[in-house]
């Protein structure tokens, strides 16, 4: 009899690709994936640590579960991912949520079959973490969202060592996964209907560093380019000290790599940089961006901005004003200082208090709202071409799908059309999404 399984993923690209290798894993194991939480005999939360409002999601559905706990005790439930890697957290959830049976980290995933044939067959929970990756270099299998897109790891871990991020901590160093080993898997992927790949590294420029003979990210990106069938690539996520020229020579001679560049910038206060540790300056991010677009008319920028850091003045808040002003991005995730336990900046002094934060996010977002609405209008009376990706979340009559350039496109269509490429011409330009009809229907 087939045993059902919900897992809840929080965070960014790289947990969402675990957790569906995580799912392949079980479904190799003869368990089916269920969207009802009730349902489920094994319940499994992939968490992140990156902002402390990601923990307290994680562990107000912990205390959630507990009902359903009590209802069905043969239940497992289980918590993996970047919060578990980090030191002191097993006990603080086992004191908060006692019946957790499963507590793994970042490195162990493979595992998890492993795992659960012990507890369902001792009854005994398993809290492993570990700091040696041992899935890293594995073919292991993946239950993809999308049957026609989909997500390949290039590299693990980070080196950078921001002080305001826990991720070299929880995802260790960077490992490079083996060039031939990677286009040998988005061949695969063609080979089994996939048109559009994303690309995954914490740095995908700093790719291919750690070979003995180092490969640059832009050698890779070329290679995979040239594989047919392959229609849309993707990457994520590069970081400016690392940006190269010959990147933008690679995307902008491409037959397939999109016009969407995510650069996050995090500051635009050359002092807020150092004391980030972000290595770079403001003037270096802008002549990377002037350059793009000199390449790359058409591209798409979009960022990271954190508002609040440790000793940010209202002067240095405005640079970062002053350089959304200059960029313009078509898009950005802005972000409220978040104190990391075992951070360099958690011991920063001068922290800003909390309504200052948000005053200035609620600034920031009116500035970049006002750039998304200005490039988005650009679109109105022009054809594009869009990967359909689903229903439409509102509306089961309208469909929803993404531009080469980014962006999210929302036309009346039928779910026959999910998975394909189609023409839209824009009719409105809102400041998160595009509306349009099919060119066919016009």
């Amino acid at each position: 009899m087939y045993k059902k399984f919900f897992i809840q993923t929080f965070g960014c690209q790289m947990n969402e690709h675990d957790s569906e290798v995580m799912a392949g894993l079980l479904e190799e194991r003869f368990y089916v994936p269920t969207k009802d939480i009730k349902e489920a005999d094994f319940i499994l939360l992939n968490t992140c640590c990156i902002r402390e409002k990601a923990e307290s999601k994680v562990l107000s559905m912990l205390g959630s579960l507990k009902k359903i706990k009590e209802k069905k005790p043969s239940l497992i439930v289980g918590v993996c991912g970047c919060m578990i890697q980090q030191k002191n957290i097993v006990p603080k959830i086992l004191h908060a949520c006692p019946f957790v049976n499963l507590m793994f980290g970042t490195n162990n995933m493979n595992r998890l079959p492993e795992y659960l044939e012990k507890i369902e067959k001792n009854g005994q929970p398993i809290y492993e973490i570990v700091d040696e990756d041992s899935s890293a270099e594995l073919q292991l299998p993946a239950s993809r969202e999308y049957p026609f897109k989909a997500f390949v790891n290039i590299m693990y871990g980070c080196n950078n060592f921001c002080t305001y991020c826990i991720v070299p901590y929880v995802r260790g160093r960077e490992r490079s996964r083996k060039r031939e080993d990677i286009v040998a898997e988005v061949r695969r992927l063609v080979e089994d209907g996939v048109v559009e790949v994303m690309l995954l590294g914490q740095n995908v420029d700093s790719y291919g560093n750690d070979f003995a003979e180092p490969i640059s990210f832009a050698s890779l990106l070329k290679e995979i380019d040239d594989i047919p069938g392959i229609e849309r690539i993707r990457f994520m996520t590069s970081h400016p000290k690392d940006f190269s020229l010959e990147l933008i020579d690679v995307i902008k001679n491409s037959k397939h790599i999109c016009h969407s560049l995510h650069l996050p910038v995090q500051s635009g206060s050359n002092e807020v940089l150092r004391r980030m540790n972000r290595k770079y300056t403001r003037e270096h991010y802008l002549e990377i961006v002037q350059a793009m677009r000199e390449a790359i008319p058409d591209v798409a920028l979009t960022t990271d901005i954190i508002v609040g850091f440790p000793g940010e003045t209202e002067e240095q808040f405005q640079e970062t004003v002053d350089l959304v002003e200059t960029v313009g991005f078509d898009n950005a995730f802005s972000f409220i200082y978040s104190k990391r336990p075992g951070t360099a900046a958690e011991k920063f002094e001068d922290q800003i208090p909390l309504d200052i934060k948000k005053e200035r996010l609620q600034r920031l977002n009116d500035v970049l709202s006002k750039w998304s609405l200005h490039h988005n209008k650009k679109y109105e009376g022009q054809n594009v071409k869009v990967l359909v990706e689903g229903l439409s979340e509102n509306n089961d009559n309208m469909v929803s799908g993404r531009t080469d350039t980014g962006k999210t496109v929302i036309f009346q269509g039928d779910p026959s059309l999910i998975g394909k490429f189609v023409d839209v011409n824009i009719t409105t330009a809102q400041t998160w999404v595009l509306k349009g009809k099919l060119e066919e229907e016009i």
